[in-house]
Formats: structure tokens, C-alpha cells, sequence
């Protein structure tokens, strides 16, 4: 009995707590990359947002089918287990990662994607929702290590105020099902994880310029890129407890022999590990990740991402020199 009056105790304290996000991966996204819409979505550019609003509420007892970015907000969500409470030696839900929605869908059209993420089981409770205005500005007080948008505008905006974020292609092909207890996440490397600095001197001097100056420089770290915090953030999760969740990450870059050695120098100076690396040296990268089968793929370039998107979920990073 005491025992028990114990844990009603912590119960209340824990629910007088000031709510934070500190120390959680917080991923935000719009209703476009989580869910299906394209068809309400053909409906609103053809007509106006209240006809739109009216078919969202039409069918706000349908859940939308899932969407490019489903699977890894799923498999993301799923880190969030139940851990012990030592004081009182009960147990609560863990939080390791928030997903919130950050979305120019109207209010009550965002009903309805909290009912569909109430049927598929995926515990997010918050979200923002500005009826046509520009969401990104929310990012900040959100402390956002991921903005995933259909919207290239707005990606851009989060980019420029340092917020990885990434223009998901909503028609790209869905995340397999082969890897149920993984996470996995594949990254260009320059004017992604890495600065653009390389692919600068590439579009400035061509091919033998930028390997001659990868070779010289290849003691030299690169400089940080926008999905570096992305990475840093997703190693930290990776370091705790998970209950048989894992991340698995790839490195997918142009870069060839001799050029990749900066870029692993790099990764083990910003003391980063990733799974495995793919120096391709132009080869089309779809087929390569296509065998990987991420959860999501990031690059800057849109031809290497229109590749992709024929066999993975993928989004441009429109960052750097190819952006401009």
C-alpha cells in the first residue's frame, strides 16, 4: 500500500513538471509527408481551401493512406519504450523522440490527421497548423532536428535558419518492409552531411581539380554541413537502451577513390560512426539504395533524388552551390 501511495506521489509530480523536449530527437512534419493527401491536395489547387476543408471533414472517419515519410516516423516512434523510475520503481513512458506536425493545413483539416495517426497507433499529440502561412518560424521554439515538408519554400526558410529539413517528393516509391526493428537513413555527403566546400571547387575546376584538391585536403575535416546535427542527434539515439530497435545509416555519395578518404577523416574527426559507405563515383545511386532499402534518403542534388525516389522515400536538401 505504501508502495503504491509512493507511486501516485511521482505520478503527480511528474505531471506538475514544466513539459520539455530537451534531450528528445524532435522531428516535424508536414501532413503531405506523413500521410496521402495528393488527391485532397489536386482538389485545393483546383478549387479553393474551403472545398478542401469540407472533403478533409468529409472524410475525417478515413484515415489517410500513409505517406513517403511514414515508415520512419513509425520506426522512429517506436524508441519511445516504457523505462523504470527508480525512486518509486514503476514504470512510464520514456520519451526519446517527439514528432510534432507542422503543417499549412487549416485546423480542422488537421483533425483529421490526428485521426489518422490515432488509427495506425502513432502517439503524436502536438501540432501546428497555419492555414496557408508559412509553418517554419515554429521550428525554433520547437528545437527541431528534422523539418520534412513538401513545401520547397519552406524547407528552404528552416535551412537558412540552420534546421536540417528536407522537400519530401510525394510520389517517390514507399520504404520496405524487410527491416521492421531498423531504422534506416541514407546521406549525401557534400551540401548535406559536409559544407559544399568540395563541390564548389567541382563546379568551379571540373573532376581533376576536385580530386586533386580532396587528396590535398584529406587531413583536413571538411566543414559541417545542414544534416550534420540530424546525424549527431540520431548517434545519441543509437547509444541508448532501445529494446532491439537500431539505426542503421549510409553514406551515398558521388565521391570515388581518391576523395573519400576526407570524407571518412571527417566523420571519425567529428567522432561519428556510420554503418556503411557507398563511393559510387557517378553511378546512378537509385539501384545502390534500392539494395540499402532505407527509410529515407537526403541529397542536394534533385537528379540524383528523382534516382532515388524511384525506389526509396527521398528528399532534396536544396542547400549549397547545386541551389543557389
Amino acid at each position: 500500500m505504501f508502495r503504491l501511495f509512493q507511486s501516485r506521489i511521482a505520478l503527480r509530480m511528474i505531471a506538475r513538471m514544466p513539459t520539455s523536449l530537451d534531450g528528445q530527437l524532435v522531428v516535424a512534419i508536414s501532413s503531405r509527408a506523413l500521410f496521402d493527401f495528393e488527391e485532397e491536395n489536386q482538389l485545393f489547387e483546383a478549387t479553393d481551401d474551403r472545398a478542401y476543408m469540407r472533403l478533409q471533414l468529409d472524410r475525417l472517419d478515413h484515415a489517410a493512406k500513409p505517406g513517403v515519410a511514414f515508415s520512419l516516423v513509425n520506426k522512429l516512434l517506436a524508441f519511445n519504450l516504457r523505462g523504470p523510475i527508480a525512486a518509486v520503481g514503476t514504470a512510464l513512458p520514456q520519451q526519446r523522440v517527439e514528432v510534432v506536425i507542422l503543417s499549412r493545413n487549416d485546423p480542422v483539416s488537421g483533425m483529421r490527421v490526428f485521426r489518422s495517426a490515432q488509427h495506425y497507433g502513432l502517439p503524436i499529440q502536438r501540432g501546428v497548423f497555419t492555414r496557408g502561412e508559412s509553418p517554419w518560424r515554429y521550428l525554433r521554439p520547437l528545437n527541431a532536428h528534422l523539418f520534412l515538408s513538401t513545401n520547397e519554400a519552406d524547407v528552404r526558410s528552416a535551412l537558412a535558419a540552420g534546421v536540417p529539413a528536407a522537400r519530401v517528393y510525394p510520389h517517390s516509391a514507399r520504404a520496405s518492409s524487410a527491416h521492421p526493428d531498423q531504422v534506416r537513413i541514407a546521406f549525401d555527403g557534400d551540401a548535406v552531411l559536409f559544407s559544399d566546400e568540395a563541390e564548389q571547387v567541382y563546379q568551379r575546376s571540373g573532376l581533376d581539380a576536385f580530386q586533386a584538391h580532396e587528396s590535398a585536403q584529406a587531413a583536413t575535416p571538411l566543414a559541417a554541413g545542414p544534416f550534420k546535427p540530424l546525424l549527431e542527434a540520431l548517434q545519441r539515439l543509437q547509444h541508448e537502451p532501445s529494446d532491439g530497435m537500431r539505426i542503421r545509416t549510409a553514406l551515398v555519395t558521388a565521391r570515388s577513390a581518391p576523395a573519400h578518404e576526407r570524407a571518412i577523416r571527417t566523420l571519425m574527426d567529428w567522432n561519428i560512426e556510420v554503418d556503411e559507405a557507398m563511393f559510387l563515383g557517378g553511378l546512378s545511386k537509385g539501384e545502390f539504395l534500392r539494395e540499402f532499402e532505407p527509410d529515407f534518403f537526403f541529397d542536394d542534388q534533385t537528379g540524383h533524388v528523382h534516382s532515388a525516389a524511384a525506389h526509396v522515400p527521398s528528399g532534396h536538401v536544396a542547400s549549397g552551390i547545386s541551389n543557389g
